[in-house]
């Protein structure tokens, strides 16, 4: 080799080790490859349970679990958001109202499924929504509330549904007849209502605990009192978390409302949200005062649902609290399908002042009545329109419901009457092409109650009762009901 590129590569070479051979690779500590040890294995640990503790593997039982846990999340969101349809369309049932409640703190709801008009919806307050029910009624809305309470995982909605099962339980309790028993229990409930209402949720727990070490010791007491002011305690409790979880409601809606509207922010902040009490008639009996009432002032009355302001606008109008029981109880029921409330009330044709006017205070009967709406596929809608672009909807029918629960004579039933103007009769048109005639419906009844009108139009009445919605006209429990629908005009090709 040449002795100059000789002398260069012995310049390069790093020192060579004493025990290197020289033949092997080169070493360089930053590059080195090397593979980690391995972990021993806990023989107490199978090796399933690894897998399932990285979330890599399940076992079947596992799989299992999360299959059910994901269907009842599936279950739960679709139960949410029939209700906030039926709630929008006003043809929402109690639970329904129990169900939108929630949906301001719910952390499990898809904010897709908000809409911005949700706001402006008056939502009865969870317990007024239990009192304006009746013992059948509460018992369907226990088996709704019982399918809420299984399906839900968040804690404070279930707090907010266990609440509500015992307070539906404990309402369906005081509506049903007492027995012996129940009448022994009735003597001391006002003091056992001087001990607990005012009392907070953190003290009626206190006092649960005191009260069971006193039902559990051996010395002499009055097991039937302490075991009653136990029961009451629950119900209490009960009524104390759902005003909280309502209160952190309130204070959710108050900030979103604080972006859109700041104004009702402020009255909604200011409002008292107290859940409506029940009468004591009304928890010692499921029948309605019969005994006129004062009326309640209007300023002191609970805001209507939408679209029912016009029903309370007259000073003389009827707001005893049996009237104010039968219109909440009809107003929970909602707006079904195809049905908008009905209010085209008319001045009643001027007549001689009634002979009962100096003896009893005369008043406006309360109403809440809807007509029912829908398509007429007559030829030229049939050859105009179509499936996906419909025709503008008609009246097809009406419903109404007329409170009198404080009649002098129970005996006579209200009744009704149709007037039509300019000498009109029955079957006559005196309507311009393209339009209906309308008529005036007068609703009679006997002291202390005036008459009332409203303006519908003027069709041949179907009075089949073999349809779901078919005629109805009676006069039960203080409620004169008048349902009927218009006869239909078939075309054929």
């Amino acid at each position: 080799m040449n002795p100059d590129r000789q002398a260069m590569i012995a310049g390069w070479k790093s020192p060579r080790k004493a025990d290197r051979d020289i033949t092997a690779p080169r070493h360089d500590p930053s590059n080195r490859i090397s593979k980690p040890a391995r972990q021993p294995q806990s023989r107490s640990t199978p090796a399933s349970a690894n897998t399932s503790s990285t979330g890599k593997y399940l076992t079947q039982d596992e799989q299992s679990e999360q299959f059910v846990a994901d269907e009842d999340k599936f279950v739960l969101k679709q139960a949410k958001k029939k209700a906030d349809i039926r709630v929008r369309e006003r043809r929402a049932k109690p639970i329904d109202y129990l169900a939108f409640n929630l949906r301001f703190i719910d952390s499990d709801r898809d904010i897709f499924d908000d809409d911005e008009k949700d706001m402006e919806i008056h939502i009865p307050a969870p317990e007024a929504v239990l009192n304006m029910l009746n013992v059948a009624q509460l018992k369907e809305l226990e088996e709704d509330i019982k399918s809420y309470h299984t399906l839900e995982a968040n804690r404070m909605n279930k707090d907010y549904w266990t609440a509500l099962l015992a307070l539906c339980v404990d309402r369906q309790q005081k509506l049903k007849p007492q027995g012996p028993e129940g009448r022994a229990v009735t003597s001391v409930a006002s003091d056992v209502d001087k001990i607990l209402s005012p009392k907070t949720l953190e003290q009626l727990e206190a006092l649960e605990i005191q009260i069971k070490a006193k039902l559990q010791s051996d010395g002499p007491i009055d097991t039937d009192y302490w075991g009653e002011l136990l029961k009451s305690l629950l119900v209490y409790k009960a009524r104390a978390k759902l005003q909280k979880v309502c209160q952190t409601i309130k204070a959710a809606r108050v900030e979103l409302l604080k972006a859109s509207n700041p104004e009702k922010a402020k009255a909604l902040e200011e409002s008292n949200t107290k859940p409506v009490a029940t009468p004591k008639s009304a928890q010692n009996s499921a029948k309605p005062a019969s005994r006129p009432v004062a009326p309640t002032p209007a300023s002191q009355s609970s805001a209507p649902p939408p679209g029912t302001a016009r029903f309370a606008s007259t000073e003389n109008e009827d707001f005893s609290q049996a009237t104010k029981a039968l219109y909440d109880r009809e107003v929970a029921r909602g707006v079904g399908e195809g049905e908008e409330i009905f209010a085209a009330e008319e001045a009643v044709p001027s007549g001689t002042k009634p002979l009962w006017a100096e003896k009893y205070r005369p008043r406006k009967p309360r109403y809440f009545n809807r007509v029912q709406m829908g398509y007429e596929w007559n030829k030229y809608n049939q050859t105009h329109y179509d499936h996906d672009n419909p025709p503008p909807k008609v009246v097809q029918g009406y419903r109404f419901n007329i409170f009198y629960p404080d009649l002098i004579d129970k005996t006579k039933a209200p009744t009704y009457k149709i007037i039509r103007e300019h000498g009109r009769r029955r079957g006559e048109s005196f309507a311009p092409a393209g339009k209906e005639d309308t008529c005036l419906i007068r609703f009679i009844a006997g002291p202390p109650y005036e008459d009332i009108a409203f303006r519908i139009v003027d069709r041949e009445w179907d009075y089949s009762a073999k349809k779901e919605r078919g005629f109805k006209s009676s006069f039960d429990k203080g409620i004169l009901q008048l349902h009927f629908q218009f006869k239909k005009i078939y075309y054929r090709k």
